[in-house]
């Protein structure tokens, strides 16, 4: 397993390392012992979540804050989607900054993204199942975001504008300039 930090400190691209033969092939997804040792994030991961959408579904931005906030570890079961991590920690050197990855069933690459980040990503195959291990379980009292259109941010979801499929929530969402940092 090949764990590298992306520009965004404490988000990190997990790459395994994949056994193939003619029965088909096997990696290893997620070893805590090696993720605690390559990154220094000590992490219990309590709930796992499972979404399928659509071609130009584009979900987020979203977070949670205060007790409830979450890191993830998200990869893609089926399908291929661009998976988008945005800095939204008051002091970070990186605030207001975004990475985003292909993540997909062929390269099987995840993205950990720490708590005091909003997260969301869009659909770029036919169909999609994503699948994400959280470190606090989900409360809607908590939950914040940002409407992933947003012109500061200025992400490419690589979806054309007239094809893509958003949330009532999202597409109402607050503005990144609204949106209060995490201290």
């Amino acid at each position: 397993m090949k764990i590298t930090e992306t520009r965004l400190k404490g988000c990190f691209l997990i790459e395994p390392k994949l056994w193939q033969d003619e029965r088909g092939y096997f990696f290893e997804s997620y070893h805590q012992g090696k993720f605690q040792e390559e990154t220094g994030v000590e992490i219990k991961f309590v709930q796992d979540n499972e979404s399928k959408s659509k071609y130009g579904v584009v979900r987020g931005l979203h977070m949670q804050r205060g007790s409830f906030a979450q890191s993830k570890m998200v990869r893609v079961l089926k399908g291929s989607i661009l998976d988008v991590a945005v800095d939204v920690r008051k002091d970070s050197p990186t605030f207001g900054a975004h990475f985003s990855i292909e993540l997909n069933e062929e390269n099987k690459k995840q993205l950990f993204i720490p708590a005091g980040f909003l997260h969301g990503f869009s659909v770029l195959s036919e169909e999609a199942i994503v699948y994400y291990k959280c470190d606090a379980f989900y409360d809607k009292d908590s939950e914040d975001g940002v409407n992933p259109l947003d012109s500061d941010l200025n992400i490419d979801w690589q979806i054309p504008r007239e094809r893509m499929i958003l949330s009532e929530k999202d597409e109402k969402a607050q503005s990144f300039k609204e949106l209060i940092p995490v201290s």
